[in-house]
């Protein structure tokens, strides 16, 4: 009898989108349906994993590609163990910088009593890596930038049929 394997294939879809914040309202939209149909995160995680695309799709238009180019979203589910979130940039933005130059801005921006003092400048270092349990930069060789972030699923990530307000979906806390 040959050896079967049982762990489900990846969900994966990759989409192209146009570097125009235009249609990020669509993607936020697109992000909670698949993390409801292709995950078994709460929703909660799926208004974060919003929050995740969001913060990287918008880094992308705005720092890593010029107007007309396109980005890559990659939303990938490994049922029953976790979710990948990939975007890559052409590499072709006014801020250009490479993989090591983004890790030691957000390394700085994450050590214990950084203080933040602008309005701007916390969605990577806090909403990407704090609700990520990893998170790689890597340079492509198109001379573009691909962000990945994972999540595996834990028991606390699931839905339960109790919820508290400290649960609650409207209620978003981020990391300190």
């Amino acid at each position: 009898m040959e050896n079967q394997n049982t762990t489900p294939e990846p969900i994966r879809i990759a989409i192209l989108l146009p570097t125009n914040a235009y249609f990020m309202s669509g993607i936020r939209d697109f992000t909670m349906s698949f993390i409801k149909n292709a995950t078994k995160f709460s929703e909660q995680w799926a208004y974060r994993f919003q929050s995740i695309v969001d913060e990287l799709c918008n880094n992308a238009i705005e720092y890593g590609s010029t107007q007309g180019q396109d980005i890559k979203l990659t939303l990938t589910s490994y049922p029953g163990d976790f979710l990948e979130i990939s975007v890559e940039d052409t590499g072709t933005g006014k801020q250009k910088k490479t993989a090591a130059e983004i890790q030691k801005v957000v390394d700085e921006k994450r050590k214990p009593g950084y203080i933040h003092d602008g309005i701007r400048g916390r969605g990577l270092s806090n909403i990407v890596f704090g609700w990520s349990d990893e998170v790689k930069i890597t340079d492509m060789p198109n001379g573009g930038i691909m962000i990945s972030a994972r999540k595996k699923i834990q028991s606390g990530d699931v839905p339960s049929e109790k919820t508290t307000a400290s649960q609650d979906p409207t209620h978003v806390t981020l990391p300190s």
